[in-house]
């Protein structure tokens, strides 16, 4: 098999792995242009200054000793398998860095013979790009569970970022689905790493994967658990994967990925780092997460009687938690009050959003025309615009 059949392969069967951020991107290079958002491999990311890089993401290989019921990738799946060698990854990754293609390499892998082999395999490569090929771009590396504390260790020393998929929200429904994997071996991963970025003081940040929709848990189950994880300090990032049916054998059916529920958890998950919300107030007594609201909205709804909050008056910590205003607005507003009282003028001098802000505020004792109410109206009519099948075939604005 050449080297173009491996790319093809082994790329494709590592889309599955959302740990790694990817634009998506389909576009395809059109009769006379030049440059390819679609090549095979390359996905995208974001840097911690914000900027957006390419790299090359592919598995070692898909081969795989597991038979997890909800992955492609998996023993029973009737699929062409492939591996690199570490030296072929080494060369791919140089040689499309020096081509401008990319800016980084995400390598992740199915598991071969045993964790420890798929790990040697793995850390082979990264010793190739830093220590032979003198590589300093950015590498992400999937830790594979069960490995020796060692061999995990020296990856993380060699990585940028490290992930170990934590795949399933609990212990119950990875034993039915990948009753050969441990849960406990998963949640070791991250401690070693843990363990040795406090020992040599590194900030080796740490990423999981967690599929939605594969089992019957609550979004509250989900959301709870990767608070945990954020509280105890062993994960920087929880990626949400709607599940996509490769199996049709489970024992809840999923007819198409439950691509809005993935997307109000992120939104949710953003919350809890960001905002310093805590996961039982995103829920008050429901299961899941609204489909209609966001969740800072159904939140805001929820607990209505605290508002208006006055902007001359409010602490950074109240801010933020109005609809509509992030940290950046609360920010602006803080450093404008040192001025001076600031009014409705002046909040659109500073570029503070009130699309939905409005709705939740007082100025110098006055509070907007409209009422919480009508933007919630606003908000279910447009969600049935664009998702309703009925408002779509009546071509509804």
């Amino acid at each position: 098999m050449d080297i173009i059949q491996k790319i093809e392969i082994l790329s494709d069967a590592a889309k599955y792995d959302v740990s790694c951020s990817s634009s998506g991107s389909k576009r395809e290079t059109p009769p006379g242009g030049i440059g390819n958002g679609a090549m095979s491999g390359i996905c995208h990311t974001w840097s911690a200054d914000g900027r957006c890089v390419s790299l090359l993401k592919i598995l070692m290989t898909n081969i795989c000793i597991y038979d997890c019921a909800y992955c492609y990738n998996r023993r029973s799946n009737d699929i062409k398998r492939a591996i690199f060698t570490p030296q072929e990854i080494a060369e791919l990754t140089v040689e499309f860095y020096k081509r401008n293609y990319i800016e980084g390499l995400f390598l992740s892998s199915g598991v071969v013979k045993s964790p420890d082999y798929t790990m040697e395999l793995m850390l082979r490569t990264a010793e190739l790009l830093r220590k032979t090929y003198n590589y300093g771009g950015y590498l992400h590396m999937k830790i594979i569970p069960g490995a020796s504390e060692i061999l995990i260790k020296k990856v993380a020393a060699l990585a940028d970022r490290v992930s170990a998929n934590i795949e399933l929200p609990t212990e119950g429904s990875l034993k039915t689905l990948a009753p050969e994997k441990d849960r406990k071996k998963i949640d070791h991963s991250f401690m070693v790493v843990d363990d040795f970025n406090k020992l040599f003081s590194r900030r080796n940040s740490t990423s999981t994967q967690l599929i939605v929709g594969a089992t019957d848990e609550s979004d509250k189950t989900i959301i709870t658990q990767s608070e945990e994880y954020y509280n105890k300090k062993l994960l920087s990032r929880v990626y949400y994967s709607a599940y996509i049916p490769v199996n049709t054998n489970l024992p809840v059916k999923v007819s198409e990925p439950p691509l809005l529920r993935e997307h109000r958890l992120y939104q949710a998950d953003f919350l809890l780092r960001f905002y310093k919300f805590k996961s039982y107030e995103l829920f008050n007594k429901r299961e899941n997460l609204d489909e209609i609201l966001d969740p800072k909205l159904r939140w805001a709804i929820d607990n209505i009687d605290i508002f208006p909050i006055d902007l001359n008056k409010a602490d950074y910590h109240k801010l933020i938690r109005i609809p509509g205003i992030g940290p950046k607005s609360a920010k602006k507003i803080l450093e404008a009050r040192k001025y001076g009282y600031i009014d409705w003028v002046h909040l659109k001098k500073l570029g503070i959003p009130l699309k939905k802000a409005q709705y939740f505020i007082i100025l110098n004792g006055k509070v907007g025309k409209k009422t919480p109410q009508e933007l919630v109206e606003r908000e279910i009519m447009k969600f049935y615009q664009e998702h309703s099948p009925i408002y779509k075939l009546l071509g509804a604005d």
